[in-house]
């Protein structure tokens, strides 16, 4: 009982942050990344689409971004759909492939991409806590059924909070790092 409560524990807290890196991939830092284009999505024949799913999406340049659809007639739809996307880009096609150059990103820009980055890295923290309790209500639950011992519950207390401690250590070091790709010019 007591490793199906740890083993739930560890595979909650790893999506939690495998939701916070994919949060975070989405954010636009110095160089290019398809990972911006994730949350377009292209009208594909009346069909909401995301846009990696009609086309070949590359990083040529560090600051370049090609989209190349597979359905040529599709070009528009596609340069349509990012430019009505809040992401500021400008994009432009030459007939079979669409180019998006990003532009360098001002001061005022980058210290607004941080506070998001930190604001996502707070709600990923608050899911490990909120794990964290749901573990220790677990464990309370079985000392209160006579299935273990005050000093055992102590004991497990400590290691559920010894993994939360170091999945926030990890989220840390991960916006450390993003934060870091952000502010770097």
């Amino acid at each position: 009982m007591k490793e199906e409560i740890f083993n739930d524990m560890k595979k909650k807290t790893g999506k939690a942050l495998e939701a916070l890196a994919h949060e975070l991939a989405g954010l636009r830092t110095g160089r290019a990344s398809t990972a911006i284009l994730d949350g377009v999505k292209v009208d594909y024949y009346g069909t909401p689409t995301p846009i990696k799913q009609i086309a070949t999406l590359a990083v040529p340049e560090s600051r370049t971004i090609t989209v190349q659809p597979w359905d040529t007639s599709q070009l528009h739809a596609i340069e349509k759909a990012i430019l009505t996307s809040d992401l500021g880009l400008n994009p432009s096609n030459d007939g079979k492939i669409i180019r998006i150059n990003l532009p360098q990103l001002t001061e005022e820009r980058r210290r607004e991409l941080v506070k998001l980055a930190r604001k996502y890295g707070e709600e990923s923290k608050v899911a490990i806590r909120n794990i964290r309790r749901d573990a220790n209500e677990s464990l309370k639950k079985i000392e209160k059924d006579k299935k273990i011992s005050q000093d055992e519950l102590k004991k497990l207390q400590q290691e559920v909070q010894d993994l939360t401690d170091r999945q926030i250590h990890r989220i840390d070091e991960i916006l450390a790092q993003k934060e870091a790709d952000i502010m770097e010019v």
